[in-house]
């Protein structure tokens, strides 16, 4: 059975008090509410790392994510951060490839395979992001544009690492445009994904790898998002700010 995750990008939000506080309110709610098996993942900033996973230390179901890292394990590389940093602080996880770091920072598919094999060398799982924009959907390329960015940061993975991988799909397109992509257009995607994994690596580990939706996830609409065959989860961005719609949402299952 694939592993059901709801993961919190916190983004450039929130003072360290502020997020000591919010980790706090979700830990605690996660404990007392949340019953089925669902991993939480808090993606912090990296001022908030250190003393948050001392706050979710010891739970089974809360668990901690650095929102970037370093394809370089160390060096003259100022303002980056290594992958023995993010781990001598307890953190668990890391994204990469969030829309936002390709499309601000100019981040690329071969900088994200080395970041890729460096996270799995040093025991860190991977939240690799793809997405397609407004245009590339327009255009009908969505799903050649998404594959292609699997393809050339994850297929040079063996089949025990891959596993080790969640896939997160954006659809840049409906994320702050006034376009709202539907569930259909969600599960559609990440069937596609689905499939193209199968095609490389078989239907067997495939099936094992989860993909999470990381367009505009709410309490609202998360149980439809998450009822269907091919999302295992969210990629959740301003509703993980607020400590019960994040929760909410990591109960919609």
């Amino acid at each position: 059975m694939r592993k059901r995750v709801v993961a919190g990008n916190w983004k450039m939000n929130k003072t360290l008090n502020e997020g000591l506080a919010l980790a706090s309110e979700v830990v605690n709610m996660v404990n007392d509410e949340l019953t089925d098996d669902v991993s939480v993942i808090l993606c912090t900033p990296f001022v908030h790392l250190s003393q948050v996973s001392r706050i979710v230390e010891g739970s089974d179901k809360v668990f901690l994510a650095a929102q970037n890292v370093s394809e370089h394990p160390s060096g003259a590389y100022t303002g980056d951060i290594s992958v023995d940093m993010i781990k001598s602080v307890g953190a668990t996880h890391v994204i990469l490839g969030h829309s936002e770091r390709r499309e601000y920072h100019n981040e690329t598919n071969s900088q994200l395979a080395a970041r890729v094999d460096l996270a799995l060398n040093n025991g860190l799982g991977p939240i690799f992001c793809c997405g397609e924009s407004l245009e590339i959907r327009e255009e009908g390329n969505h799903v050649r544009f998404v594959t292609n960015q699997l393809e050339e940061s994850l297929f040079h993975l063996s089949e025990d690492d891959i596993t080790k991988v969640v896939i997160a799909y954006e659809p840049i397109w409906a994320i702050g445009t006034g376009v709202t992509a539907s569930t259909e257009q969600a599960q559609e995607m990440h069937k596609a994904i689905r499939e193209f994994l199968a095609n490389k690596y078989g239907a067997d580990i495939a099936n094992e790898i989860s993909i999470l939706y990381g367009g505009s996830c709410k309490p609202s609409n998360a149980p439809e998002l998450f009822a269907q065959a091919d999302v295992d989860g969210g990629l959740i961005g301003g509703a993980s700010l607020k400590s019960r719609d994040f929760v909410d949402i990591a109960k919609s299952y």
